[in-house]
């Protein structure tokens, strides 16, 4: 299997620290949107998936403590699985969930078999796989998905780099949906938005693409 600084980083202390910082409740999450954005994240979620039957099998790629399986769940998805790198929050996200199924796995090879999901979506995930490594987790997400891939992440025309906590190589910002585009001709746009950051002077971009045919 795929190993990356990247994913020693998160699967250890540094990432169990994120994990700590940022377990909350449906409630709080929306909040943290609100301030961050001017909107909440459920609000966002309403514009892009409203139309979408809630019995689709939906998989999240990077889920960490399932912040947002639960607000997918509060929507009425009935059908939610997790893959989390962090043996740390795996065992917190099965604490605080319930009718989820949350497994121990990487983006880089993920546990399913082609097409078991109808839709699979990251948030705040891409950002913290490197140039070099991204294409392989682009992959994974595109093979397992039978119809949709749904994701929001920080965006730029280009690729940069950003610090983090004061580290190097943990996150980048793109247009992660160009990159699904450019890769897989069989993808097409059904929405994109960007929502700038009140707090700081960054954009992300949540965008839902999906398989022809």
């Amino acid at each position: 299997m795929k190993h990356t600084q990247q994913m020693d980083a998160w699967s250890g202390h540094f990432g169990r620290e994120y994990t700590d910082r940022n377990a909350m409740s449906v409630d709080e999450l929306d909040a943290l949107y609100a301030r961050e954005f001017g909107v909440t994240r459920r609000a966002m979620n309403e514009q892009f998936l409203d139309s979408l039957s809630r019995d689709l099998r939906v998989l999240e790629v990077g889920s960490n403590v399932g912040n947002q399986l639960l607000l997918l769940q509060s929507m009425g998805f009935t059908s939610l699985y997790g893959v989390e790198l962090q043996p740390y929050a795996v065992e917190l996200s099965k604490r605080r969930t319930q009718r989820i199924n949350i497994l121990e796995g990487s983006a880089f090879d993920l546990p399913f078999r082609d097409g078991f999901f109808d839709l699979v979506f990251t948030s705040g995930v891409l950002i913290h796989l490197s140039p070099d490594d991204i294409g392989a987790a682009l992959g994974e997400i595109h093979r397992c998905t039978r119809r949709y891939i749904w994701g929001m992440e920080y965006f730029s025309e280009r690729w940069e780099e950003v610090p983090y906590r004061g580290e190097t190589g943990l996150l980048w910002k793109c247009d992660f949906a160009r990159l699904y585009l450019d890769r897989f001709p069989d993808l097409q746009p059904v929405r994109q938005q960007r929502f700038a950051r009140v707090t700081e002077g960054n954009e992300d971009q949540m965008f839902l693409l999906e398989r022809a045919g």
